[in-house]
């Protein structure tokens, strides 16, 4: 009855329609100038992270291993919203205040490298023992062969998983509008709370995220089926 209502009145779908219309380039600013960059700071320096903590769980040192695994393990084993929260409300209290990016980035960026870096040690570990042999036979030592073999042979099977990671770090930064990020979600929750337009505008906000997703995923199987040309068949 309330759709049917909105569209059989011209004034109410005027009024729809400017709303939306108005509201596009505020949420498509909050997406290039806050979700975007969000975004990919956050994967690069996760994807730092990851590699490191991959690295120091293959190694065998407990030393390194140790507090990778626990890491890894609280990372995965607590929501991201709590992260985000004693980041941002619960620093505050034992005197350590960062603004609401940089917080963000720092939530995202560890969240990213706990789950990335599974995938990562997965597919150094997926890599045939054979090619450790062979790079050792050549003179190679642990760190050569690592650099030069393993890494760039588990690079192309991990760009699927992080790939897909990726993405989910685009709709993921959308809980940043909870500690005062304006990205684009917190834009339309702006807009939403001057016009009481809620649905609507956050069905146009999903509608984005749906447009970058699948821009993103259009990359992802041009990538994978570029790489697949070096696949042995």
């Amino acid at each position: 009855m309330f759709l049917s209502n909105i569209f059989t009145d011209p004034e109410k779908m005027d009024r729809l329609l400017s709303i939306l219309w108005s509201s596009f380039p505020p949420l498509v600013e909050g997406a290039l100038y806050h979700t975007v960059p969000l975004t990919l700071i956050s994967f690069i320096v996760g994807l730092i992270f990851a590699v490191l903590t991959a690295l120091a769980r293959i190694s065998g040192n407990p030393l390194l291993s140790a507090p990778a695994r626990t890491y890894v393990s609280i990372i995965r084993g607590t929501p991201l919203l709590v992260q985000l929260f004693i980041i941002f409300y619960g620093l505050p209290t034992i005197g350590i205040i960062i603004d609401p990016f940089p917080s963000a980035v720092i939530g995202f960026s560890l969240n990213v490298g706990a789950y990335a870096s599974e995938i990562i040690r997965a597919a150094i570990l997926s890599t045939p023992k054979g090619q450790w042999e062979a790079a050792y036979s050549i003179g190679m030592n642990y760190q050569q062969a690592l650099r030069r073999i393993i890494l760039p042979q588990a690079s192309r099977v991990s760009i699927p998983p992080l790939s897909n990671t990726f993405i989910s770090l685009v709709k993921d930064t959308s809980l940043a509008s909870l500690i005062l990020v304006t990205e684009m979600f917190r834009r339309a929750q702006e807009i939403a709370a001057q016009t009481y337009e809620f649905l609507y505008l956050y069905t146009e906000a999903a509608v984005l995220y749906w447009i970058i997703c699948f821009g993103l995923s259009i990359i992802q199987d041009r990538l994978e089926n570029r790489l697949d040309r070096y696949v042995a068949k």
